[in-house]
């Protein structure tokens, strides 16, 4: 008997140390809160939650977005936008390969992001920078996980 709970304890442990070996779940689907750009000294806050959605899908290997407008716009004020590739997570560094995007001046590049997540709060900054263009900045995105 004494045996038998000495190889559930072990299991256990080595279980728990399996889980901590494997670091943040961020599997699953992601609706992005705020958006934050930093460009030299300007700042722009953009609010998801209101007049345009986007979501984040992740598992284990690939990650893809889209978000547009909600007001059904077929004007140059509509906003849509959507991408994806492969991404690696090592701690908490988290590095996108952008495969495939509606702008395609993006395509293959990686951005580098530092991602914390607590409870169903992911949040991830990082600085784009697209070479050829004008884009380099820092980028800050609060996201909460979609229950299924």
């Amino acid at each position: 008997m004494r045996k038998e709970i000495l190889y559930v304890l072990l299991y256990l442990v080595m279980a728990s140390c399996k889980q901590a070996k494997q670091g943040l779940d961020i599997s699953g689907t992601w609706q992005l809160q705020t958006g934050t750009l930093i460009d030299k000294k300007d700042t722009k806050v953009t609010d998801y939650l209101h007049g345009k959605r986007f979501i984040k899908i992740l598992n284990g290997s690939h990650f893809a977005f889209m978000g547009h407008d909600l007001g059904n716009t077929h004007d140059s004020t509509a906003f849509f936008s959507a991408g994806g590739g492969r991404y690696t997570l090592k701690d908490s560094l988290y590095t996108e390969h952008l495969e495939y995007c509606n702008d395609r001046v993006w395509e293959n590049h990686d951005f580098q992001f530092v991602i914390s997540l607590i409870g169903d709060t992911l949040i991830q900054k990082g600085i784009e920078n697209v070479p050829g263009t004008n884009v380099s900045r820092v980028n800050i995105e609060r996201y909460v996980r979609v229950n299924p």
